[in-house]
């Protein structure tokens, strides 16, 4: 396969994979149990995720790491694990793709606030998120993708702690945004777009988000502030609501596929889904967007 950069350089848009952890609950993945820890001792319902993603067209896998780094772990008594289950879950990743598509390294918010507001400085953020980074370096994966952010001191330790461990690996990035088009902690779209731009990552977005409008919303933003970037858009598959004792979403994978369409218009070039997304879902996405 191409380098990744070189695909985007070349004006191609990659189509990425959906959600991970709605999908391992169906899968069986007990209430209460982190996913990342699951994985050590059940790797074949995660392995058939990244398949079924895959199976849809996707080009792009994220491996089962959101939660991680070591804060998140040690709340279920995994904290001595980090590096192991990173390692684990990008093999996993690896054998799942086997050579067709790019592997990603995902890193998740800490869960914990900095200072000011927060317990931690900027030099143990940065430590916390170094320690996951490596991890998923050393495993192989090609690219590193923070996403889900709020605020800019988390996310700029994150990139500096992944710039650091990256040895040459790209660093991809994104915010959530939920609030009147802007993160819960009051960062707007043009803001993100110019910060992100002057750390350097090679591309950056927007997953997650409250709605399928306010995510093209502050991928538009983005676009109009940094025209030339490589835009990165992963919306939930619209907005979630009980539906007995399950929570559904309730954008259809026509609606993800037209969503698609417009997110390429407004300057993304890596395109998928998070939160409530399925194969489903991303198999419409790939067939929107590779005619």
């Amino acid at each position: 396969m191409e380098d990744i950069i070189t695909v985007l350089a070349g004006g191609g848009v990659l189509v990425a994979d959906g959600a991970m952890g709605t999908m391992l609950q169906r899968a069986g993945l007990p209430a209460g149990t982190p996913p990342e820890a699951w994985l050590l001792e059940n790797p074949a319902p995660v392995w058939h995720v990244h398949r079924a993603y895959l199976d849809a067209g996707a080009d792009l896998i994220l491996t089962c790491t959101f939660g991680a780094t070591r804060p998140r772990l040690e709340r279920k008594g995994y904290a001595e694990r980090v590096a192991e289950i990173n390692q684990r879950a990008v093999e996993i990743a690896r054998q799942a793709a086997n050579g067709r598509a790019y592997v990603a390294g995902d890193i998740g918010p800490l869960g914990l606030f900095l200072a000011p507001l927060g317990p931690l400085s900027h030099e143990q953020a940065v430590g916390l998120f170094a320690e996951q980074a490596e991890a998923l370096v050393a495993a192989g994966v090609d690219v590193l993708v923070i996403e889900t952010m709020s605020a800019l001191e988390e996310m700029r330790a994150a990139i500096e702690a992944a710039q650091r461990a990256a040895h040459g690996l790209p660093v991809f990035a994104t915010f959530s945004f939920d609030h009147h088009g802007r993160t819960n902690m009051g960062v707007r779209p043009e803001q993100a777009a110019h910060e992100l731009t002057a750390l350097g990552v090679q591309a950056f977005g927007a997953n997650c988000g409250a709605t399928l409008d306010m995510t093209l919303g502050a991928v538009e933003a983005m676009h109009a502030a940094a025209p030339d970037a490589w835009l990165i858009a992963k919306p939930n598959a619209g907005i979630p609501h009980a539906q007995g004792r399950e929570v559904v979403y309730d954008a259809s994978p026509a609606d993800m596929a037209a969503y698609a369409r417009r997110f390429a218009a407004a300057g993304a070039r890596v395109i998928g889904g998070c939160c409530g997304s399925t194969p489903d879902h991303i198999a419409a996405i790939a067939a929107a967007l590779k005619p």
